[in-house]
């Protein structure tokens, strides 16, 4: 049996930023945070326990099932481009690792909010329901096959790629750290040749010592790399982003 106490979180009088349009903005959300306890463990691991008691007392978790997102991860590609603007009217962005459709959905709700015309390129191994604003390629990144397939559909240079993959973790930190800096230096080789000049790279790393090459190799692409931890990221997620800006195409 579960319990909800509802608090109204105050919303913060603010006329929001540039990057995200009011409705979409985390700023203005005024999120309804429900204090949710378990009333049994009853058939349940202690590790199932936790993880289910934070899922539903997570705000985030909470105000993506009342906006219908996707997902909570949502939230983060909002607080992304709240802090860089990278998502204008007419933006060709490719996400990849996009299932369940959290990024894809808001990136293509921004534009669609901006009352433009750009186009969101997605690619996953898991299924994705359809989105309106959305092409979705299923298949595994990793083979070429599925890559080319994506590549076809593209109508020229991109704006934007944003990759939000991480390798399944194993519950050694060291391997998945190297598991998922290898998916970001996957994700950037694709960046490299689909991107315009002038355009920008978005990827999940986990913060520690072995992504040091990958960072190296972006900043020797882009004008700007930086480190950001979006605030809807967990505090105790190994996660960051590589915000990568102003790509520096060389023929």
């Amino acid at each position: 049996m579960i319990t909800r106490h509802i608090t109204k979180r105050p919303s913060k009088d603010d006329k929001g930023k540039k990057g995200t349009p009011d409705s979409l903005n985390p700023s203005h959300s005024g999120f309804r945070k429900k204090s949710i306890q378990l009333k049994t463990a009853r058939g349940r691991k202690k590790s199932s326990q936790r993880w289910l008691q934070r899922q539903l007392n997570d705000p985030y978790v909470q105000e993506a099932q009342t906006r219908g997102y996707r997902s909570r991860a949502a939230f983060k590609l909002l607080e992304i481009n709240d802090r860089f603007d990278l998502i204008h009217p007419n933006t060709i962005i490719v996400d990849l690792g996009a299932a369940p459709g959290g990024w894809s959905q808001i990136a293509a709700q921004i534009m669609k909010d901006k009352k433009g015309k750009g186009h969101v390129f997605a690619l996953d191994m898991l299924e994705m329901d359809a989105l309106e604003g959305v092409t979705f390629v299923q298949g595994d990144f990793l083979e070429k096959e599925n890559k080319e397939k994506l590549r076809a559909l593209l109508p020229g240079p991109v704006d934007l790629v944003i990759s939000d993959m991480a390798a399944l973790t194993t519950g050694h930190s060291g391997t998945d750290h190297v598991r998922t800096t290898i998916l970001g230096e996957t994700a950037f080789a694709f960046a490299k040749e689909e991107l315009k000049s002038g355009g920008h790279f978005v990827a999940k790393v986990f913060a520690g010592g072995t992504h040091k090459e990958l960072l190296d190799l972006l900043k020797l692409h882009f004008e700007t790399v930086k480190h950001f931890k979006p605030p809807a990221s967990r505090k105790e997620s190994p996660e960051t982003y590589v915000i990568c800006l102003g790509y520096r195409k060389k023929n």
